[in-house]
């Protein structure tokens, strides 16, 4: 069975949401981020050597990294569904998707979050990193211009990898000039499959 190794307030939120879209069994184990650093605990070091979440096993199986996470669940458990045919042109823009979330989007959203805790030191970077956000943040506003998700009409495993970009631009109060992400991340919050991840992954509250 599939065991998912569970920090609160992070990026494992997607991969409970993608368990529950897929509609299979799985266990959670939970960890706690440390009150004072918001460091995850040394207990994931014995999981796997980077001591991070997400993390999932699955008998001898040990993956990390969302990206990673994303592909082994729907590629071993999806049945086809939440991704498109291998070697239909909808891969290419697929997997660009499932890169792009931690490839590119969220470097500048992370800088902005540790370079806020340096007051006026980090006043030289701070141009730089929003003008970095705002061009990502503009991009996938303009990819969900024609249809619900970013591959059309259907949900993939590349808007479950996006969802958390969408997550920390709203926890920064960023997605009011950009109407396209607001909808999508109303949208990706009202499924079902993400109210029961909620329920079943506790508080969530990035940034916190």
């Amino acid at each position: 069975m599939v065991t998912l190794h569970h920090l609160n307030n992070s990026r494992s939120q997607r991969i409970l949401w993608l368990l529950e879209e897929l509609g299979i069994p799985y266990e959670v184990k939970r960890y706690q981020r440390d009150a004072q650093t918001r460091l995850a605990p040394p207990e994931l070091k014995a999981i796997h050597p980077l001591g991070k979440s997400p993390v999932v096993t699955d008998g001898d199986a040990v993956v990390a990294e969302s990206g990673a996470i994303v592909e082994y669940l729907i590629d071993t458990y999806g049945q086809g569904r939440l991704r498109p045919a291998e070697g239909s042109n909808a891969m290419v823009p697929y997997r660009h998707w499932l890169h792009f979330a931690e490839g590119s989007a969220m470097l500048p959203l992370m800088l902005a979050l540790y370079t806020s805790r340096l007051g006026d030191a980090a006043a030289p970077l701070a141009p730089r990193i929003s003008s970095e956000i705002a061009n990502h943040l503009a991009y996938l506003d303009g990819a969900l211009a024609t249809g619900p998700f970013l591959l059309g009409d259907e949900l993939t495993g590349a808007d479950i990898q996006v969802s958390f970009v969408v997550e920390a631009a709203a926890a920064r109060g960023l997605l009011a000039q950009y109407p396209n992400l607001a909808r999508y991340g109303a949208a990706i919050q009202a499924r079902p499959a993400y109210q029961r991840a909620l329920e079943v992954g506790g508080p969530y509250e990035l940034g916190r």
